[in-house]
């Protein structure tokens, strides 16, 4: 029974729309189709001098692994803004974005990531919640046996790849690489 002046709850189901070749949520009340997108993850290859920073997760996935200052873009927030957020969030970080550095699918999630490259404003960082510890590393020392994820390895290969360079056009993921774990 519906309450008045509350809306009607709608009801949905799979089925392919008319004039698509997906299964979609659909309404069947109304024929609103509820399309899932992918998630957009925003983060930043931050740097202090030589030194590159790195997070160790305190959360899942992947907890006590090395990553990137990065997270879920939020509604209604430009890119640029959430790869800021970010760093702020897990590392009380703050960033002058220099240029986005790569865009990498990751399909067996459905994520895009937008990663930067990006300079931080001080050293002075900080664990945020998210955030065990974190370093900044020279190079060398970047603890590779402990990356969370795939494409934080792509992320600093092409930071390397392009490091010095003042405009180069953004990476992508490296030939036949989908993020599988």
């Amino acid at each position: 029974m519906e309450t008045p002046g509350q809306p009607k709850a709608q009801s949905f189901e799979q089925r392919i729309p008319e004039g698509d070749d997906r299964l979609r949520r659909v309404c069947q009340d109304c024929g609103f189709v509820d399309y899932e997108n992918p998630k957009v993850v925003v983060g930043s290859v931050a740097t202090w001098g030589d030194k590159i920073l790195l997070c160790r997760r305190a959360i899942a996935p992947r907890i006590g692994y090395w990553t990137l200052p990065a997270g879920y873009l939020e509604i209604h927030e430009s890119a640029v803004d959430g790869a800021c957020r970010e760093a702020w969030e897990e590392a009380r970080a703050e960033l002058e974005i220099d240029q986005l550095l790569g865009v990498y699918s990751i399909p067996r999630i459905s994520q895009i990531q937008l990663i930067y490259r990006a300079r931080l404003v001080t050293p002075d960082v900080s664990a945020g919640p998210e955030t065990q510890e974190l370093d900044l590393f020279d190079w060398a020392d970047i603890p590779w046996d402990d990356i969370a994820f795939p494409s934080v390895h792509w992320a600093l290969n092409d930071f390397d790849a392009v490091r010095g360079m003042t405009g180069f056009a953004p990476r992508g993921n490296p030939a036949g690489e989908t993020g599988a774990m």
